[in-house]
């Protein structure tokens, strides 16, 4: 069987940068054993695939480890895909996955993600992860992941944790973040457990650091830098139950697979 696949460079406006995506468009759900090896095969952070079902797309998403819940840059990606290559018609997509519905729109050059909110709460600073991180973080909070909060930027670009006591924290992934220089606030993002040692640019994260700098800065409307190698943008807005995350997209590749 063959399928389509894209390559997509997701919250970037220039090639080579932002975060990679694969982007599978199956006729049906294969087993997952062999979503797996696909997503293991094309060794990105995550990849995407995408079965059509009516008024509305199913989207799954796949570490070369793991399948997560929730993978931002992925569903931009795909959402580039199905605008860009005929799938989709509208300004207007919509995702079901398992946890309710994700819509992405059309908004000039940027694609806007409708996101749950993951708010963090305030948990103890635990001495494992000033271990790992190599660093001690001024707050440390707690939603899906650990948001380990610090006073600068240049502490945050200065991390280098160890990765292998990451991966050994009773967490999906540990956010490093600080208010930004030249925008709102900034971050990186681990998740070693799950195959990723460090994310290029993460959707998933900002549902847990929209609300948490909305709320400290006193406004919705943000503007966040993830500060990879590859570097990430992104453009945030805090809606209560719901954050807005957008983004730039650039197609890198497009072709088949066989399996």
């Amino acid at each position: 069987m063959e399928f389509p696949i894209f390559q997509v460079d997701a919250f970037t406006g220039r090639l080579f940068g932002g975060n990679p995506a694969a982007v599978v468009i199956l006729s049906e759900w294969l087993a997952d054993e062999t979503l797996q090896a696909i997503a293991q095969e094309n060794n990105l952070s995550e990849t995407a695939f995408v079965v059509p079902g009516g008024n509305r797309f199913e989207l799954r998403w796949f570490t070369p480890t793991v399948e997560v819940d929730l993978c931002g840059h992925a569903t931009l990606a795909s959402a580039h895909v199905l605008f860009h290559h005929g799938y989709a018609l509208g300004p207007q997509v919509a995702f079901g996955y398992q946890g309710g519905t994700l819509t992405v729109t059309r908004e000039g050059d940027l694609l806007a993600m409708d996101l749950p909110s993951r708010p963090p709460r305030p948990v103890p600073r635990d001495a494992s992860l000033v271990q790992a991180l190599r660093a001690a973080p001024e707050a440390v909070l707690q939603s899906r992941d650990l948001l380990a909060v610090f006073e600068t930027q240049g502490e945050v670009e200065a991390l280098r944790p160890d990765l292998a006591a990451i991966a050994s924290l009773d967490t999906f992934a540990v956010i490093a973040t600080a208010p930004g220089r030249e925008c709102d606030f900034v971050s990186r993002f681990f998740a070693p457990g799950a195959g990723v040692a460090e994310d290029p640019a993460t959707g998933s994260a900002h549902c847990t650091l929209v609300p948490y700098w909305s709320a400290r800065l006193g406004r919705p409307r943000l503007h966040a830098l993830q500060l990879s190698r590859r570097g990430g943008e992104l453009f945030c807005e805090d809606r209560g139950s719901r954050v807005k995350i957008a983004g730039r997209v650039v197609e890198y590749l497009s072709g088949s697979i066989s399996v």
